[in-house]
């Protein structure tokens, strides 16, 4: 009796501190997603659609290779820069392009962050975490607070990004709001989020400040 006792009250104990910690985590949420925001969603969003079956010509576009490459990152990251991110080339994480100006793209350049699904990932995040002045991302778990312009990126199996997509329109499933995405390679638009290759999807909060 005693021990069923001593387990109950570690099961409480355990309860309360799962809940102590949601509570945090939903006030820190809170406190991040109300700061000043200068995204303009409209706008990545608008570009997105614009081109998600006919590339920019003023940017590279990456084609795939076998398994590898695509333009998913490249495709979202001129979303984030036409949504009002300020692109950045001095900072600890990186996030830019450069061009000519022109179509030709001969000398065109980038970071790797800004066309490598991985490494915007960690770049997001990374900035997030040190509230850098610019683009921020900030990961979220709920997805009831992802809005328009948020982007969803996909893990494999060994905890590799290998994919990048950016929220264009939301439907009701079963009488819960899910995500639509638009994305290039493969070029769609707002097609459901959930992909089957993927070990998890990690959705991201898009902050420019």
């Amino acid at each position: 009796m005693k021990c069923r006792k001593f387990v109950t009250i570690l099961l409480m104990l355990e309860y309360n501190t799962i809940l102590s910690i949601c509570k945090r985590v939903r006030i820190y949420m809170s406190g991040i997603l109300n700061r000043p925001n200068k995204y303009i969603r409209e706008k990545a969003v608008e570009y997105a659609l614009k081109y998600v079956k006919n590339p920019n010509p003023y940017y590279r576009y990456f084609k795939t290779e076998g398994d590898g490459g695509g333009d998913c990152t490249n495709f979202v990251s001129q979303c984030l820069f036409y949504g009002g991110a300020p692109m950045d080339y001095k900072a600890r994480w990186p996030w830019w392009y450069k061009g000519t100006g022109n179509s030709s793209r001969i000398d065109h350049a980038w970071s790797v962050s800004w066309a490598v699904a991985h490494s915007l990932y960690w770049c997001l995040k990374s900035r997030g975490k040190s509230d850098a002045y610019g683009l921020c991302g900030i990961e979220t778990s709920d997805m009831d607070v992802l809005e328009l312009g948020d982007i969803i990126q996909y893990e494999k199996s060994g905890g590799i990004i290998y994919h990048s997509a950016i929220i264009t329109g939301f439907s009701t499933k079963s009488g819960k709001r899910e995500p639509l995405i638009t994305q290039h390679s493969i070029d769609a638009v707002n097609i459901p989020y959930f992909k089957p290759a993927a070990s998890k999807a990690h959705f991201m909060k898009i902050l420019v400040t």
